[in-house]
């Protein structure tokens, strides 16, 4: 095990990114240049055009996509006009007594399937398991509860029981008194994916919608916002849209008591503080992909306008954890995927915002990262929706954990940046990194104390032979077997050649 003590952290096979500041807090003329996705224009999954299908209206990624034993399968919200009269007949009459327990006139649900075997292509099959407004036609999931969202699943091959391989959890609308209609999650197992067993009602004692539900250091984690009013602001003042994080160590049972996960500033007046008001909040959470030691992942950056609702919109952040419970942005503040450059297919002639969500949808495959995301265009009104309402998902790709590099600021020859202390393991390992402009890079130890070790440093620095995504760093003079149950720092020094800036994204230790 790798043993980083100054911060709790041990791992078999750590990632350390450039950005992390917990990993590399010490730097010289260097800054942070988080990395541009490149954005899939076209929207990979659309709405179907069945008036009669569970996802006529809308394709929302309320979801997952994972990439599984070679085939990529996509598990997302389907929404259409009017109710599903095949629906039970407990949440029929619920929905067709109180209004508003229905969004609009839409039905929120079911949870709908779709495979590819690229990523892009996607195909919806006909799983013949829910009665869908008079057939069973379709790729719907068929739940106990009708009126569903959010369905954020994991392949979980630490599970014995090979009935539970995969895990789900999704919110369902229930009967709230006058209130007339509340979200609250349930989880559910599954041997494939596709034939699914719900678990017990009332998981929380929250009310939520989250958007991503994720395994780190063995418990099961789901990541959203609270909406039952139960958190409060500083002073007992509302909260705005926030993150929480709620936990289990077996999946069945889940502790009332949340973390608080991620936190915008809320507004300084305590009267000007709530889901209601309009100032930036905590879409739906945070959606992490995890790492052995780290945690990256994306939030919902909400521009929130409650008059008139339709000019609400919502970009994506980009945040960091070491624990996977407690994140923080690299840069304040920063928009890393804009709405306005993965917008919701356009309506000719129309203005209409868009939302970005994200879900459980970046994976790691090949030489790529990907970021599967919804895209919601906002064309609602206070009387429900209007014909322009969609959803579909969106793709946007990044060079595998390519999140961002450190990199020398302008105009300077030379920078570096050293770590907090690294314990190496006992026998060998190796020293891989994630980089451009290999040439100007050498990799150097100090001691604990920052005190250079000459085996290691100066002429006898590690050297990086090419660009790339995993380099091994090679070392003239040593081998890093010397190091093996030391205690050090890494620096990695950087400098411009042949008028190319150096920019390291990752470094990768490897027993």
């Amino acid at each position: 095990m790798f043993q980083f003590k100054t911060i709790g952290v041990a791992s078999k096979q750590p990632v350390l990114f450039a950005m992390d500041d917990y990993y590399f807090p010490l730097k010289s003329n260097v800054c942070h240049y988080l990395s541009k996705p490149e954005i899939i224009k076209q929207p990979v999954l659309t709405r179907s055009e069945r008036e009669d299908a569970p996802d006529s209206l809308a394709a929302h990624f309320y979801g997952t996509v994972l990439y599984d034993e070679g085939k990529y399968r996509m598990w997302y919200l389907g929404m259409s006009l009017g109710l599903n009269p095949d629906m039970p007949a407990q949440e029929l009459e619920l929905h067709r007594k109180k209004t508003n327990a229905s969004l609009g006139g839409i039905m929120s649900g079911p949870i709908c399937y779709a495979e590819s075997d690229n990523g892009i292509d996607w195909v919806k099959p006909n799983l013949g398991q829910l009665l869908y407004k008079g057939n069973r036609n379709n790729n719907g999931i068929d739940l106990p509860d009708a009126f569903v969202q959010l369905p954020t699943v994991i392949k979980d091959e630490d599970d014995p029981d090979p009935n539970r391989r995969y895990k789900m959890v999704y919110t369902y609308i229930y009967d709230n008194g006058n209130i007339g209609r509340s979200h609250t999650s349930r989880t559910a197992t599954s041997p494939d994916g596709i034939h699914w067993t719900a678990g017990k009602y009332g998981m929380t004692e929250e009310a939520l919608e989250h958007s991503s539900l994720y395994k780190v250091n063995g418990l099961y984690v789901i990541n959203g916002q609270a909406l039952s009013g139960k958190r409060r602001s500083e002073g007992g003042a509302e909260l705005g849209r926030q993150a929480t994080a709620w936990i289990s160590t077996d999946f069945d049972n889940w502790l009332k008591e949340g973390i608080d996960s991620f936190r915008l500033l809320e507004n300084q007046a305590p009267s000007e503080r709530g889901t209601r008001k309009n100032y930036d909040q905590v879409h739906l959470g945070v959606a992490p992909i995890v790492y052995d030691n780290v945690s990256v992942g994306l939030y919902g950056l909400w521009h929130h306008c409650e008059k008139p609702f339709m000019d609400t919109s919502c970009d994506l952040g980009l945040v960091i954890s070491n624990d996977g419970l407690l994140f923080r942005e690299p840069v304040k503040g920063h928009v890393y995927i804009s709405q306005q450059e993965s917008c919701a297919t356009p309506v000719p002639g129309k203005h209409y915002h868009t939302n970005l969500c994200q879900s459980n949808g970046i994976l790691n495959v090949g030489d790529e990262t990907r970021i599967y995301h919804g895209r919601w265009r906002n064309a609602w009104v206070p009387e429900g929706v209007t014909d322009d309402y969609s959803g579909e998902v969106g793709l946007a790709i990044l060079p595998r954990d390519r999140w961002g590099a450190i990199g020398l600021n302008p105009n300077q020859k030379e920078g570096s940046l050293l770590s907090i202390p690294i314990t190496f393991p006992e026998g060998d390992f190796s020293l891989a990194i994630n980089a451009d402009g290999a040439e100007g890079i050498r990799v150097e130890f100090t001691d604990e104390h920052f005190r250079t070790i000459p085996e290691f440093s100066g002429e006898n620095s590690g050297i990086v032979s090419k660009d790339g995504l995993n380099q091994i760093v090679e070392w003239p003079a040593n081998q890093l077997l010397k190091l093996a149950g030391k205690t050090v720092r890494m620096r990695l020094k950087l400098e411009k050649k042949n008028q190319i800036d150096p920019r390291v994204y990752a470094v990768y230790l490897v027993k």
